[in-house]
């Protein structure tokens, strides 16, 4: 008998701890929260983004001719009058010297002409003189004639003397206003041979290919010994990269939004101008210059609804170059009094977003909410919380409503905010 109780104690004793280890209440899951923050949020939008020069002049070839000279590295920073490619001179060198001995010639032509002009104005003076003293002989012998002084014959002649010198004295005019006449032909000669000179001149100046601008040159789309043309393409390119343009499209809804916002063009071109606009390169990193706003175009596109941008960046050291893409970022409104939380504390089913919230007992309810912007790794919720509330941001798939939890700090080192 006693045996029996012994064995059926022993049996008894292991269950009765077992139920008393049972009803030991669970620890509560360790979560952590993060409180709503209220504040003002600059709303910022993005755009893609691709860079070119405020200038690209195409140089081009203005005479045709054999590239005999390249005369800058390609890809370097040129100055404005910097000399890139030589033409040829010889054959234009030739019409100019041509041309220069057409114009001596000429020149030589209107000395002649000058002194033809001075001997037709001296032989106006002998006849004309001439002339003076025929008429005193006719004015003499008149007199004399009638009082049978002398006779009609010696009247008769001195009066065809007279004739004949005021005949001459018209041949010595009309040679003057000839060699003037002579004079004005020979100017215009010079003057037609000076313009052809002055084309030869430009024309032989235009085999020096010059940057027109400080900038960028490009690659060399012709070779030495190519023949180049108006007709051809250019020989390479310069751009101004310093500052340099960004363009963008921006949608017709954007565009639209941004202007109704301002009742006059005064404050819509302030804020304009106020825009800084940052640029996020292909590599992810941020250009560490701030751009400003340059232009809008004139219309918005039918095809795409939207409208070109153009912004300005500083580029100093020219580590942008026309045709690199990046990411055009500004604020272009803020939001006052924004809610704030993790983007990670909100969950998405089925269309509706939810938080876990929790209360000043640290139990769990479950809230649907409204969010809008993304800013950075932050979520703004318009509806469905309030400032200074907590919500899980860490350990969200681990907790339901009703349930009692250990909130700890959220530790949000680890996900930087960004814009």
């Amino acid at each position: 008998m006693t045996i029996c109780l012994i064995v059926v104690a022993v049996f008894i004793t292991p269950g009765c701890s077992s139920s008393t280890q049972g009803a030991k209440a669970p620890d509560p899951t360790t979560v952590e929260v993060v409180q709503v923050e209220q504040k003002d949020v600059p709303i910022y939008t993005e755009w893609i983004g691709t860079t070119d020069g405020v200038v690209n002049a195409d140089i081009k070839a203005q005479v045709s001719g054999y590239l005999l000279r390249q005369d800058y590295t390609e890809g370097s920073i040129v100055k404005k009058g910097q000399l890139l490619f030589e033409i040829d001179p010889r054959p234009f060198q030739a019409v100019v010297d041509q041309g220069e001995g057409q114009l001596a010639q000429a020149n030589g032509q209107v000395a002649q002409a000058k002194a033809q002009l001075t001997q037709a104005e001296a032989q106006l003076a002998v006849v004309e003189a001439n002339e003076v003293r025929t008429r005193l002989d006719v004015e003499r012998y008149t007199p004399l004639a009638k009082q049978q002084a002398i006779s009609q014959q010696d009247l008769d002649n001195a009066t065809q003397n007279n004739v004949a010198a005021k005949a001459q004295v018209q041949a010595a005019k009309a040679q003057i206003e000839t060699a003037r006449a002579q004079i004005q032909a020979a100017n215009a000669a010079v003057q037609a041979v000076t313009a052809t000179v002055e084309t030869a001149r430009l024309n032989l100046s235009f085999t020096r290919l010059t940057a027109p601008i400080d900038g960028l040159a490009g690659v060399a789309q012709q070779q030495v010994g190519a023949l180049v043309s108006p007709s051809s393409g250019p020989v390479t390119t310069v751009s101004t990269v310093d500052p340099i343009k960004v363009n963008f499209t921006a949608s017709e809804q954007e565009y639209l939004d941004f202007h109704r916002r301002y009742s006059t063009p005064a404050t819509l071109e302030a804020a304009r101008r106020g825009l800084r606009l940052e640029l996020i390169l292909a590599d992810g990193t941020i250009y560490p210059r701030i751009g400003n706003y340059y232009f809008a175009d004139r219309e918005i596109s039918p095809g795409t609804g939207a409208i070109r941008v153009a912004g300005l960046f500083p580029n100093p050291d020219n580590l942008l170059r026309p045709g690199q893409y990046g990411r055009v970022r500004t604020s272009i409104r803020t939001k006052e009094a924004a809610l704030l939380i993790p983007q990670r504390a909100v969950t998405e089913m089925q269309g509706t977003y939810q938080v876990a919230v929790v209360n000043g007992d640290n139990k769990i309810s479950i809230r649907n909410v409204k969010p809008s912007d993304r800013v950075g790794n932050l979520w703004i919720i318009d509806e469905g919380l309030k400032p200074g509330e907590r919500v899980v941001a860490e350990g969200v798939q681990k907790v339901r409503a009703g349930m009692t939890v250990n909130p700890k700090p959220y530790a949000a080192s680890a996900e930087p905010e960004g814009k």
